[in-house]
């Protein structure tokens, strides 16, 4: 893995267990020196597959609101910028994941956020316009050229400007993670796998989802050199218009699994039954 804390394993794993979705924010800027070590970061990371995103820095605008659930949002955040096609999505959630991991072991608090309020994003993200978006995000368009797709803050939990539900998400939902068995299809179950396979698979299953919703399926081959993610086949978010973002973290966590462990693999993409199928083979 190929970035400035690829022998640090404690450091990675340390952020995918620890990450959470923050929607209550101090208002104070992330300080110069761990906001340009974000940002290098950003410029030298190591994504295994060409892709489309772009990942731009903007300051929000005190007292203006940037979601619904986002109403005191902090100075830094960052727009997940791409093309609308399917697998441009599944790439926002792999390269984006990444990115916001990365922050959560510089002790920054993240959230991602698919339905922003468009006029105030848009007007705040440089080059990018779009007068036909609906009031939050980019809706279900595809095939409209480059948008913001997702955006994150970037900055320090305020716990005292929690709403009452939001309160109530962390204690019931936000930490709780399904069981790698329950996941898995195919045939093999979760006492066969490989030792290697299974710590992979543990951090490919505390991805980020709506809703915690964790839509996703694993399928490892019998020989288990083959790995495909994927959300299931016709699966739908009650509000969510692109789930294959989710898929997209999903397969950022479990290639970060086998990184750590020096486990090299080829990484392939496809759009198929209108979803992204994420196969790694190894």
């Amino acid at each position: 893995m190929e970035n400035i804390y690829a022998a640090q394993r404690d450091f990675w794993e340390s952020a995918v267990n620890t990450r959470r979705s923050v929607r209550s924010y101090q208002r104070r800027a992330v300080p110069d020196d761990i906001l340009q070590f974000l940002l290098d970061y950003k410029n030298a990371m190591h994504i295994p597959f060409e892709h489309t995103v772009d990942i731009r820095e903007f300051k929000s605008v005190e007292g203006r609101q940037l979601a619904n659930n986002l109403r005191k949002p902090p100075e830094d955040n960052l727009a997940f910028i791409a093309d609308t096609d399917l697998l441009s999505f599944g790439d926002v959630g792999f390269v984006g994941e990444l990115i916001i991991l990365f922050a959560t072991g510089l002790g920054l608090s993240t959230c991602w956020f698919g339905h922003y309020i468009s006029r105030e994003v848009n007007a705040l993200v440089p080059d990018i316009a779009d007068d036909e978006a609906p009031a939050h995000g980019m809706g279900a368009r595809e095939n409209i050229g480059r948008r913001v797709v997702c955006i994150t803050p970037l900055g320090y939990w305020e716990q005292g400007g929690l709403r009452p539900v939001d309160r109530l998400t962390a204690r019931m939902m936000s930490f709780k993670r399904k069981p790698i068995g329950e996941r898995l299809i195919g045939g093999l179950t979760e006492r066969e796998l490989q030792p290697e396979i299974a710590f992979a698979l543990d951090m490919a299953r505390k991805a980020p989802s709506a809703a915690n919703t964790q839509h996703w399926e694993f399928d490892v081959s019998r020989d288990q050199r083959r790995v495909t993610i994927a959300k299931p086949k016709g699966y739908k978010h009650l509000k969510w218009e692109h789930p294959d973002v989710c898929a997209g973290c999903c397969a950022a966590h479990f290639w970060l699994g086998l990184q750590l462990q020096g486990i090299q693999c080829s990484v392939n993409r496809e759009a198929r039954d209108g979803r992204v199928l994420w196969e790694f083979v190894f």
